[in-house]
């Protein structure tokens, strides 16, 4: 195979030498016909998986109609799709983005715009060590990767972090310039870090007794991947704040901020965007969430959760490897060594893709449809990749 050009690209991270053209389910093509099972589907974005025929169609019909209509003019998909978010969360408004980053950008507008008008002028936002909310400058300000310590400053201030799972340090943090905590119910990029649910339950009750907001960042955990259309819902709580992305769009850039009514105070100019709402995009994700809400579909994402963690586990006990977190189809297996990107070479050989989103972790997110033969496929060749790397014949 000839290498790459890839001259004419800003530099931003290391890519292998594979041109991927065709997908289709679980399965990626390259430009030489080879087929890679694919357990990443754009980190958590194709809920899907790759190319499926009910966004296909939903993209070509809507295609025929009308692409855009400029965020000043109503348009049909877009108001379909914020009913169905609304009467699904419970939370009655619904800002539509791009990316899950201009999603959290907003929820931290109008968390400030909140506090400006309910708390005396709070702009103070409690986040956790360890968190990811994006990359741009604020959400970058917000997240507590420590790469990014000392990166693009000055950082934004007005963000107040404490270690994630400290209730009395995230209690003692917050006072009267406090407008809201921001969080995520799993943390993906840390590696995969559930929220246990009777901490998210006590954060809520925090909040409420301080009177402040709650943000969920559901922008990886939303849509099913955890096997309840949203994270929360299995701690039986509700956010003031909400933000959607990746799975909302099926693979295509679309994201969502939802509200409650008393907390929507965006007046005119405060918040846009040229591409948000547009039919096109909104289209596809009516498409997403009608098919996500389908009776049995999320049961079944939690039966082949439970498959693909019980196989991980199986595996860790065989491998002598660590444990295996997560909820749904959002999982991790700790390798207890820092080996995480020789196994994500040696199965890219064996036609798999998985992440490593730590130097000792791996991550699985398999599209939600995935099939039980597809995780004992996974399983195969996550195996022989390990093996290989450590030696073992």
């Amino acid at each position: 195979m000839d290498a790459i050009d890839d001259s004419a690209l800003m530099f931003v991270t290391q890519r292998p030498q594979v041109m991927f053209v065709r997908g289709e389910g679980s399965w990626l093509y390259d430009d030489a016909g080879r087929a890679y099972l694919d357990f990443v589907q754009g980190w958590a974005v194709n809920a899907l998986g790759h190319s499926p025929a009910v966004l296909r169609e939903a993209l070509t019909a809507q295609a025929t109609r009308v692409w855009n209509v400029s965020p000043a003019y109503y348009n049909e998909p877009m108001c379909r799709l914020a009913t169905q978010l609304a009467r699904l969360s419970g939370l009655e408004r619904v800002f539509f983005a791009n990316s899950g980053a201009e999603a959290n950008e907003g929820a931290i507008k109008l968390a400030r715009k909140w506090g400006a008008l309910e708390r005396r002028g709070a702009y103070e936002i409690v986040v956790f060590e360890g968190a990811f909310h994006g990359r741009t400058l604020a959400t970058m300000s917000a997240s507590g990767k420590p790469a990014w310590g000392g990166l693009f400053e000055p950082k934004v201030p007005g963000f107040v972090r404490v270690p994630h799972g400290d209730l009395a340090r995230l209690e003692r943090a917050m006072g009267p310039g406090t407008c809201a905590v921001m969080l995520e119910p799993i943390q993906g990029e840390a590696g995969v870090l559930p929220v246990p649910t009777a901490f998210l339950r006590d954060v809520r009750a925090l909040t409420q007794r301080h009177g402040v907001l709650l943000i969920l960042d559901e922008i990886q955990t939303g849509v099913g991947r955890t096997g309840r259309m949203f994270c929360y819902e299995h701690a039986c709580i509700r956010p003031d704040i909400l933000t959607l992305g990746k799975g909302l769009g099926g693979g295509v850039p679309l994201a969502a901020l939802l509200a409650r009514e008393e907390v929507s105070v965006f007046e005119v100019g405060d918040q846009g965007g040229t591409f948000n709402g547009n039919p096109l995009m909104s289209a596809v994700g009516c498409a997403v969430v009608e098919t996500v809400s389908r009776p049995g579909f999320l049961e079944q994402v939690r039966a082949n959760g439970a498959c693909l963690a019980h196989r991980l586990r199986e595996l860790a006990r065989t491998l002598a490897l660590g444990e295996v977190r997560g909820q749904g189809l959002l999982v991790a297996l700790d390798l207890l060594r820092p080996i995480g990107g020789e196994v994500v070479s040696a199965a890219l050989e064996r036609g798999l893709l998985v992440n490593a989103p730590r130097p000792a972790s791996l991550r699985f997110m398999p599209a939600l449809n995935v099939s039980r033969a597809e995780i004992d496929t996974m399983i195969e060749r996550l195996a022989a990749s390990i093996a290989a790397v450590r030696g073992i014949p």
